[in-house]
């Protein structure tokens, strides 16, 4: 029995899935393989609500399994609860200190961790022999707290796929996004969900899992938790997709990846805070290539996004759009400033050329009220400062209702 704790980086992996295929070779009876072989696990997942397939994790020496996920029932579930590992590899369960005390126990007694509650407790163990190991949670096993490790020497059986490919080259989109470890390969699911507003390192403003690989016509549905405020999911660099700024728990917004590439997305209040997420469709490695495509079906009450390919550029975060804002407000009040002063040098000059030329000015009538004013007073300069006032007002309170109700933790609280 392999009990060693250690510290693991936790995965924020809700909903993973993919058809389950290959069959695990069955160990010898006396080695620390499980018993069934089978991936359709005879009914082990019937009664597991966040059971959607098998993970593909081959060829990863250390894998986590969250403990403590909702499962339908409450959080009382593994995430994910069925991965693909290769011999050797390490699995590390990591509480998430939801749903009482939990433990993990195999079937067949080649592992048992303690009954723990808290947050962060970690346990691992290392698979070396070939074959399905089925494991539960004592207290919660009658809720659906169940998971499995299928233990093999090739993956992708899971997938749906055409075997394993490298993880695609994002040029540092995810660099600022705390969440992120590793693109889920979720080939071969028709549906694949993705959580709006989980954990990132700084507050519920990620997407969960941040990156997945999906097969071309598979629609990803992305669902919100309600947590952190409003977000919504927009195309990186293109129109293929774009869902409203929401903040209700359950409103969900779908689209159906249709042509092959990497489609880059992000939440516009919240990118400043890794906020970003990818789809990869297909089975693209390395560079790979931006995905363009405009097709598949929207839900969730958007209109289509319109193409920014224009000649001007369009801002896609609240920096951007701020900036936009305040320069395009100081520069009016520039050019005011300046037409002003260039209209009073013109009135002067014109003055000075009529005096030169003998000029003089028409009197007005004996008869008519005549107001004079003060030499200083310049009506032009008052209107001036007057706008300068309403533009300062302005920028207040753009800057407010950018702050309270675009940029996510609001100074309201």
């Amino acid at each position: 029995m392999g009990r060693t704790d250690h510290t693991a980086t936790r995965r924020q992996l809700l909903r993973a899935g993919g058809a389950a295929t290959t069959a695990a070779a069955l160990g010898a009876a006396a080695g620390p393989a499980a018993a069934q072989s089978d991936t359709d696990f005879g009914g082990w997942f019937d009664d597991v609500g966040n059971y959607d397939g098998v993970v593909d994790k081959t060829g990863k020496e250390e894998v986590t399994v969250e403990v403590g996920v909702e499962n339908g029932q409450g959080p009382y579930g593994f995430g994910p609860p069925a991965i693909r590992v290769s011999p050797g590899t390490t699995v590390v369960w990591e509480w998430n200190g939801k749903g009482g005390s939990h433990n993990v126990i195999h079937t067949e007694g080649n592992f048992e961790s303690e009954l723990v509650s808290e947050a962060g407790h970690t346990f691992s163990h290392t698979f070396e022999s070939s074959g399905t190991y089925k494991y539960f949670c004592r207290p919660h096993k009658a809720l659906g707290m169940k998971g499995a490790v299928v233990v093999s020497e090739s993956g992708g059986g899971s997938s749906g796929g055409s075997g394993s490919v490298s993880e695609p080259d994002y040029g540092g989109w995810f660099d600022d996004v705390g969440n992120y470890e590793e693109t889920v390969d979720e080939r071969g699911s028709d549906e694949v969900t993705v959580e709006v507003g989980v954990e990132n390192g700084q507050g519920p403003y990620g997407f969960g899992p941040a990156a997945v690989r999906v097969s071309p016509g598979t629609t990803v549905v992305w669902e919100w938790t309600g947590k952190g405020g409003s977000h919504n999911v927009i195309h990186d660099g293109g129109s293929a997709f774009e869902s409203e700024l929401v903040s209700e728990a359950g409103h969900t917004f779908s689209h159906t990846f249709e042509s092959t590439g990497v489609y880059k997305y992000f939440c516009r209040p919240h990118k400043a805070l890794g906020m970003k997420g990818a789809i990869v469709v297909g089975n693209v490695g390395g560079g790979g290539d931006s995905g363009g495509d405009t097709g598949g079906g929207e839900t969730g009450g958007e209109g289509d996004a319109e193409a920014s390919g224009g000649v001007l550029p369009v801002p896609n975060d609240f920096t951007g759009w701020f900036a936009l804002f305040f320069g395009g407000i100081a520069g009016l009040a520039a050019m005011a400033v300046l037409g002003t002063e260039a209209y009073a040098e013109y009135r002067d000059i014109a003055a000075a050329r009529a005096a030169a030329a003998g000029g003089t000015p028409t009197e007005a009538p004996a008869e008519s009220y005549q107001r004079e004013l003060d030499e200083g007073y310049d009506p032009l300069g008052t209107a001036a400062l007057v706008a300068g006032y309403f533009v300062l007002i302005g920028l207040l309170w753009a800057f407010m209702y950018f702050v309270e109700f675009l940029a996510g933790p609001s100074i309201t609280g």
